[in-house]
C-alpha cells in the first residue's frame, strides 16, 4: 500500500472508530517519519556498498570534516555527533578493528587519547563521498530549489521547538 493511500486508511479507520477525532497530527508524524525512514534506507544502501553503516559513516565523516591533523578526543567527537560516550566508544573499536581509525596518545594528558582517520580511513572516505552526495541530491530532486529552502526553515523550527529552543 502507498503512503497516501495508507495515511488515507488510517483516518478513515480513525473517523470509523472515533468519530470527531482530529488524527491529522498522528498522520503528519506517520509521514515525516515514514519520509525519514525511506530517505535513510537508500543512504545506508550506499553506505554498505563500501562495507560501513549509519553510525561508521558519521564518524568517519566527522573526523574528515572536523579534525585536526591530530585527531580529535572522544568528548570531542561525542559533542560533534551528538551521539552518547559509550556509542562513541562502540564506533571507534569497529573501526579500529576495520583498520580506519587510530587511538594515538594525547600530548597532555596522559589518561587521554585522541582518534584519527588512518590513510585507508581517509581513502574510504573519500571514495564514498562523492557517492554519498550524488545518492542525498537525488533524494532531494523531487523538490524544487525553493521548497528545499521551505522544507529546511520548517524541519528546523520544529526541532528548536522539540528542543525546547
Amino acid at each position: 500500500m502507498d503512503t497516501h493511500a495508507l495515511l488515507t486508511r488510517i483516518r478513515s479507520d480513525w473517523v470509523a472508530t472515533r468519530p470527531g477525532l482530529e488524527p491529522t497530527p498522528m498522520l503528519r508524524l506517520i509521514l515525516l517519519a515514514r519520509a525519514a525512514r525511506l530517505a535513510a534506507d537508500r543512504v545506508e544502501r550506499v553506505q554498505h556498498q563500501h562495507g560501513l553503516n549509519h553510525a561508521h559513516t558519521d564518524l568517519l565523516f566527522t573526523l574528515y570534516r572536523s579534525a585536526p591533523p591530530e585527531g580529535l578526543t572522544p568528548m570531542e567527537l561525542t559533542r560533534l555527533a551528538a551521539v552518547t560516550p559509550s556509542s562513541i566508544t562502540n564506533r571507534i573499536d569497529g573501526l579500529e578493528a576495520q583498520g580506519l581509525v587510530e587511538r594515538t596518545p594525547h600530548p597532555t594528558d596522559a589518561r587521554s587519547r585522541r582518534v584519527r582517520l588512518t590513510p585507508a580511513g581517509r581513502a574510504r572516505v573519500e571514495a564514498l563521498l562523492p557517492e554519498h552526495l550524488n545518492n542525498e541530491t537525488e533524494l532531494l530532486s523531487g523538490l524544487s530549489e525553493a521548497e528545499l529552502q521551505e522544507l529546511d526553515r520548517l524541519l528546523l523550527k520544529l526541532v528548536r521547538h522539540l528542543e525546547g529552543g
